[in-house]
C-alpha cells in the first residue's frame, strides 16, 4: 500500500505527543495518525523507531523524526501562520532553553508529583517544591503580556502547556487555589481553544494493516 501522508505514531495521554499534534494541526500539515497502546507497541512503530516511545513522525520519503520538539520544528518550518518561531520578545534560542528546562527539571518533578508511590517521601517533597518554584516562575514570566515570549502564542507556550495541564490535573482544587492568576488564565485560554480541541480529539486504537485517521489537514489558529 502506497503511503501518501506522513505517519504520526501518537498516544493522547502523552504530553510530548500532544505538543507534536498541536504543531501539526496549527501548521495544517496532514498526517495519518496512528494512536497506539504503549503496553502493546506495534511492530511498525518499533521498526521506525526502536526507542518505542511517542511521538514518532515518519515522512513520505521514509525519514523518521523521533523527538516531539523536532516534530514541532519540522511542522512550523513548513507552515507557521501565527509566527510561533518568531516571538515578539526573545529569540528561538531563548524559547529552546526554556523548553529544555521544562523537559528536564519540571518533567522530573511532574512525574514524581503524579506518581508519589514510586518515589521516597524525600524525593516527592523535593519534587513538589521544585514544581511550585517552576510554575511560580512561569506565572511571573506571563504577567506582562499573558504569553511567555511577547504578545502572542509561541513555540514555548505550546511546548509547555501540555505539561502544565498535567500538573493542574493532579489536584484541580489545589491548582485553582494557587496564587498564579496569569498561569491559570494562560492554561485556560488554551483549553478553551479550537486548537486544543483538535489536538486532544480521541481516536480509536490503530489496528496494524489498516489506515489511521487523517489528522491536521485544516490548520487551526492558536491562543
Amino acid at each position: 500500500m502506497t503511503q501518501t501522508l506522513p505517519v504520526l505514531y501518537s498516544f493522547r495521554r502523552c504530553p510530548y505527543a500532544i505538543r507534536a499534534r498541536l504543531a501539526l494541526a496549527h501548521a495544517g500539515l496532514a498526517c495519518e495518525l496512528r494512536e497506539i497502546n504503549l503496553r502493546n507497541k506495534p511492530q511498525a512503530l518499533l521498526d521506525a523507531s526502536p526507542k518505542g516511545t511517542v511521538p514518532v513522525l515518519v515522512l513520505e520519503d521514509g525519514r523518521v523524526i523521533e523527538q516531539s520538539l523536532d516534530i514541532m520544528l519540522h511542522a512550523l518550518r513548513t507552515s507557521d501562520p501565527d509566527g510561533w518561531l518568531a516571538p515578539t520578545q526573545g529569540s528561538l534560542q531563548d524559547m529552546l532553553a526554556l523548553i529544555e528546562r521544562n523537559d528536564g527539571f519540571f518533567k522530573q518533578a511532574l512525574d514524581r508529583c503524579k506518581y508519589p508511590e514510586r518515589h521516597s517521601a524525600e524525593e516527592v517533597n523535593q519534587a513538589q517544591a521544585d514544581a511550585l518554584t517552576w510554575l511560580a516562575g512561569l506565572d511571573d514570566q506571563l504577567e506582562a503580556t499573558g504569553y511567555l515570549f511577547g504578545q502572542n502564542p509561541s513555540l514555548a507556550d505550546m511546548a509547555l502547556r501540555p505539561f502544565v495541564r498535567q500538573y493542574a490535573r493532579i489536584d484541580e482544587a489545589q491548582w485553582n487555589e494557587q496564587p498564579w492568576p496569569h498561569l491559570q488564565a494562560w492554561l485556560q485560554r488554551w483549553i478553551d481553544s479550537a486548537l486544543f480541541a483538535e489536538a486532544m480529539e480521541t481516536y480509536p486504537g490503530w489496528v496494524p494493516g489498516t489506515r489511521g485517521a487523517v489528522f491536521g489537514a485544516d490548520g487551526v489558529g492558536s491562543d
